[in-house]
């Protein structure tokens, strides 16, 4: 089999999702036994000072026997976030005015507050 067939046998359906600096792929692709599998690819761009890029990529094989409970566990944990957070993105990066919630001052303590003097003369 030449190496076209290898890689026409094995991608058989592709979608991606363009997210920011974050790009997703969904792979369906073929086992040598001719069974599908999911692949889940994050790459991630970054950029030097001098201008120049590399990727980071990040991958997950799902195969068909893990399809029920990844989804049931994705499901549950998208769920919680949005009832626990709401779908508005809360970031840094995401809104100019964000800021970070402040500890209420009797549970904040300086950093002095937990420092021990030392004589380092005794040593």
């Amino acid at each position: 089999m030449s190496e076209k067939d290898l890689m026409d046998q094995e991608e058989i359906y592709s979608k991606v999702l363009r997210a920011g600096r974050r790009t997703y792929f969904f792979d369906v692709r073929s086992t040598k036994a001719g069974d599908y599998y999911l692949t889940i690819t994050e790459s991630k761009k970054f950029t030097h000072d001098d201008g120049s890029f590399h990727y980071k990529k990040h991958k997950i094989y799902l195969y068909k026997e893990d399809f029920a409970a990844f989804k049931e566990n994705l499901d549950e944990m998208m769920t919680y976030i949005i009832d626990a957070k709401g779908e508005e993105v809360i970031s840094e990066r995401h809104q100019k005015d964000y800021k970070k919630e402040e500890f209420d001052d009797n549970s904040t303590t300086s950093s002095t507050d937990s420092f021990t003097d030392v004589s380092f003369d005794d040593i």
